[in-house]
């Protein structure tokens, strides 16, 4: 039980916080911790990565200039 309050001329004392008043900062903290290492630890962040998709090789010939390219006389 807590004491009163101690009389100081006019003023009044405050009674003691309680132990959860003093403490909660510390309990919630740890909670949250806890909490912050279970979710980040026991769910996947990102999905599995997806094959590649083949793409062509590089065995295909150059592709031809325009006609009209080789006749202004553009083509390299």
């Amino acid at each position: 039980m807590p004491k009163p309050p101690r009389v100081i001329g006019v003023l009044t004392e405050p009674a003691p916080p309680s132990w959860w008043r003093a403490n909660r900062h510390k309990v919630l903290l740890a909670a949250g911790l806890l909490i912050g290492y279970l979710i980040g630890t026991h769910l996947d962040g990102a999905p599995a990565p997806q094959p590649d998709i083949p793409r062509p090789g590089h065995t295909a010939p150059a592709p031809r200039p325009h006609p009209t390219a080789t006749v202004l006389g553009l083509a390299a």
